[in-house]
């Protein structure tokens, strides 16, 4: 099967987190349109997940292929911004990420894909479906990073609800991949 509409738009998601990244890591005081243009790509690929997912939904266009390829288009960008801003924080002149929240969603984030190659590897298959939890947690992580983007004075408040929700989704999504490797789902 070729490649569907919905997943070169993922692809090309994906294919956006190094240009985010580079604008991030060169950006210097000197060169303030580089905070805008990573929001930009930052904002591009926001409004391009939520367009992939309705093209998938409603044009009957959902794959394997998307299932793995989108939440890892999500991973990719949200921990390269978490990374990138934390390094780069005082030089954007914003406040920076708590290192506890870095820390939080990544290691959140490592444990879904590992458990995900675990999955993989006792079932030989995998079916990713996202929570509401899931969903809610990746809401409030792309809010943080506009909240750190657009130095909203709210952010602490965005933090400790994006911790909460990393914690709620990561035991959740534990419990689901339990059930799936012991045969339930």
């Amino acid at each position: 099967m070729a490649l569907t509409f919905a997943n070169k738009i993922t692809i090309v998601r994906i294919l956006a987190v190094p240009f985010f990244i580079i604008t991030l890591l060169y950006y210097t005081p000197q060169h303030d349109y580089m905070r805008l243009v990573a929001l930009g790509i930052f904002l591009f690929a926001v409004i391009s997940d939520i367009i992939d997912g309705y093209i998938a939904r409603t044009r009957d266009q959902k794959t394997k292929a998307g299932a793995i390829l989108d939440p890892l288009a999500d991973k990719l960008l949200l921990i390269s911004a978490f990374i990138c801003l934390y390094l780069t924080g005082p030089l954007l002149g914003a406040v920076q990420f708590p290192t506890w929240l870095v820390v939080a969603v990544i290691s959140r984030d490592v444990v879904l894909l590992l458990g995900g190659l675990i999955i993989l590897q006792v079932r030989g298959d995998i079916i990713l479906k996202p929570t509401i939890w899931g969903k809610a947690s990746t809401f409030f992580q792309i809010f943080c990073v506009f909240g750190i983007f657009l130095e909203w004075s709210f952010s602490p408040l965005l933090w400790w609800t994006t911790l909460i929700l990393a914690a709620i989704s990561g035991v959740d999504y534990i419990r689901e991949g339990i059930k799936i490797l012991n045969g339930v789902k």
